[in-house]
């Protein structure tokens, strides 16, 4: 890949940066969740982050904004409520189950994507595609039940497991968080396959600002329904909410985006796996919420299932523009 310009700073440097900015969302989301309802944090994140581009926006992109075809703005509408969805589930999954498994199910994303392009962009499933996802699927049913069943020492050599009854499983707080985690990867899919369909005609900034303003937008009108008060919290809350803005959302992703100028997109999209193993990192360290080994286990099998999938991507992808 050639450029007429030498980046200032080292790509891999920025890609580390960026998988480390957006490791950091679920810790600020557990800190924020001590005072404020998950779907506050959500119209926080993204209401910040809208209006930090709005200058950019304004300056650069409103001329191209103004001139959106109306199938451009059903899409991008149709867009920003899925991302709203997804930050929306997501976010609440964190109050019901652990770092490591909420992370690791919500970045399924990309086998959602894989499975649902031929429905939607009429596009085939191959067949490393659908290796990868049984492999995946087989480490979310881990994840799981990795809540209700505990591993245990039994007499010889064989351990084995002590789980809850199915009932008590159903009732439990991990499920319906992981379920939730679940949810907010399919609204991501949602998210970028709509992103497919109209981003190649679209610059960078319009789009994410448009797409980012237009989920704030239902993020905000959910919290004036549902009767959430916006304000009465305490300092650190807030800061936590304009982190989350700044460093996941901007800082995060935008690391990525540059970083394509200058790397293959399938190292960028391999280290994107990065991000549940650095999250279980950071709850470690600073909320000593450690995995338990079946979340480690499920999260391996859930890595190396998208992992088979991206691959398969990003190859049939260099086919066809080859």
């Amino acid at each position: 890949m050639e450029h007429s310009t030498k980046p200032k700073f080292s790509p891999y440097f920025v890609v580390f940066a960026g998988v480390v900015a957006v490791s950091t969302a679920s810790i600020f989301i557990r800190l924020a969740q001590r005072e404020a309802p998950s779907l506050v944090i959500a119209a926080y994140r993204l209401g910040i982050a809208a209006a930090i581009l709005l200058p950019m926006a304004w300056l650069q992109a409103r001329n191209e904004i103004r001139h959106f075809s109306r199938r451009e703005y059903l899409l991008l509408l149709l867009a920003g409520f899925f991302l709203a969805l997804h930050f929306a589930s997501w976010i609440s999954s964190l109050q019901y189950t652990s770092i490591a498994s909420s992370v690791v199910l919500v970045t399924t994303t990309p086998l959602w994507v894989a499975l649902a392009s031929p429905l939607v962009l009429k596009e085939r499933t191959s067949f490393g595609v659908i290796i990868g996802l049984i492999i995946a699927l087989a480490g979310s049913a881990v994840v799981g039940a990795s809540e209700s069943c505990q591993l245990i020492k039994l007499p010889g050599p064989v351990p084995g497991f002590n789980c809850l009854s199915l009932q008590d499983t159903i009732r439990g707080e991990a499920l319906w968080g992981n379920l939730l985690a679940l949810v907010g990867a399919w609204c991501a899919a949602g998210y970028l396959l709509l992103g497919r369909r109209v981003r190649s005609s679209l610059s960078l900034l319009s789009y994410t600002f448009v797409v980012y303003g237009t989920a704030a937008a239902f993020l905000w009108i959910a919290v004036v329904i549902t009767r959430q008060s916006p304000i009465g919290y305490s300092a650190l809350t807030y800061i936590c909410m304009l982190m989350l803005a700044v460093v996941p959302q901007l800082i995060g992703h935008s690391s990525f985006n540059w970083a394509l100028r200058y790397l293959p997109a399938a190292f960028v999209a391999v280290t994107l796996l990065g991000e549940p193993i650095g999250s279980s990192l950071l709850a470690t360290i600073f909320l000593q919420e450690i995995p338990t080994l079946m979340e480690v286990f499920g999260g391996g099998l859930i890595l190396v299932g998208i992992y088979l999938v991206t691959r398969t991507e990003i190859r049939k992808h260099n086919l066809q523009q080859g």
